[in-house]
């Protein structure tokens, strides 16, 4: 490809002729970021670009950063290169970005899910030449069941463990899956009890959603409230002395690695619910095929294979190497 729009360096996703980064991994001088988690949004840049629902979340990860926000569909120039946000359904404030340039036009999905949550806005199809496409979860094996299934697993597992009188903790991401979660969940069999990583990123998204109710789990919080009640945690705070107080509890996990055989064992947790913010295969395929594009450039996730399948489909398909991490990593960072 002769002098494309974007390219990948040692820095990140580069549009030379804007001189501007997308998700850039290490300090530049002006970066759009896509979303808020960790590996996406990184500390050191002079000026952010991001979508205005991102911006508290990227400030309370980040300090008092230079941010700016626009809102999606919302058009800005850069030294005569038009860029624009648009609706990714991975988290809260989640965008891709379209990048437009004497006629040409890239999409730089970021992370991306095509199921919508309620929360996260539903992913919008883009039409470009070239896409450049997460594959996490970029094998056919991966296949998600409709979502309200697996809430209506999640609420019945709970009722079964309030019935045992047991505690029910579910292991999920700070920033995303925890709030997706915490929607659904059926307030009428208890209280929602949250650890400290979890609550003060809700408390950052209340401002714009109107989640249920949930209590800060702190010193002074007895066995006797949790018994029975529901705790949201994030995978990091498995199998620490946190947790001693909830005894006795039943664990679970919601992510799409529990579909793959021996993952709730490895994690030594009781039960897993196959949930993912991440587009699984169908998804994947789906999305690209909608954007009409010629060129796809596969990052983070099953690379070489997907690749390889979408060449067998007629595209033009290469992989590009990146900094960017699978969610769950990013719960030992304290938020």
């Amino acid at each position: 490809m002769k002098n494309p729009l974007l390219i990948f360096n040692n820095k990140g996703i580069y549009c030379t002729q804007a001189d501007v980064y997308i998700d850039p991994w290490k300090p530049v001088k002006k970066a759009i970021i896509t979303h808020g988690h960790a590996d996406h949004s990184k500390y050191g840049h002079q000026k952010y670009i991001t979508h205005h629902l991102n911006i508290p979340i990227i400030k309370h990860r980040l300090g008092e950063i230079n941010v700016s926000g626009v809102v999606w569909n919302e058009s800005f120039s850069i030294n005569n290169v038009k860029f624009s946000l648009h609706p990714a359904g991975h988290i809260i404030g989640s965008s891709q970005v379209r990048v437009e340039y004497k006629g040409e036009v890239w999409v730089v999905s970021g992370d991306y899910k095509t199921e919508d949550d309620g929360i996260s806005g539903v992913f919008e199809s883009i039409k470009c030449h070239s896409f450049i496409t997460e594959c996490t979860f970029g094998l056919p094996v991966f296949k998600w069941q409709p979502q309200d299934e697996v809430f209506d697993e999640i609420n019945t597992w709970w009722q079964e463990n309030q019935d045992n009188k047991m505690t029910s903790i579910i292991l999920v991401y700070s920033l995303g899956k925890a709030q997706r979660v915490l929607k659904y969940l059926n307030t009428d069999i208890g209280k929602i009890y949250t650890h400290g990583a979890i609550e003060n990123m809700t408390e950052v998204l209340r401002t714009n959603f109107n989640f249920p109710n949930t209590h800060k789990i702190t010193r002074e919080t007895s066995k006797a409230e949790l018994k029975g009640n529901i705790v949201i945690a994030p995978p990091s705070a498995h199998g620490t002395t946190w947790m001693r107080k909830m005894v006795p509890y039943v664990t679970a996990s919601a992510s799409g690695w529990m579909s793959t055989r021996g993952a709730r064992r490895r994690r030594a947790i009781d039960k897993g619910f196959v949930l993912s913010d991440h587009a699984d295969w169908d998804g994947l395929i789906s999305a690209i095929k909608a954007t009409e594009c010629e060129k796809v450039i596969c990052t983070h996730g099953y690379t070489d294979i997907f690749s390889r399948y979408l060449k067998t489909i007629g595209y033009d398909a290469r992989t590009e190497q990146t900094q960017y991490e699978e969610d769950e990593l990013l719960d030992t960072i304290s938020f």
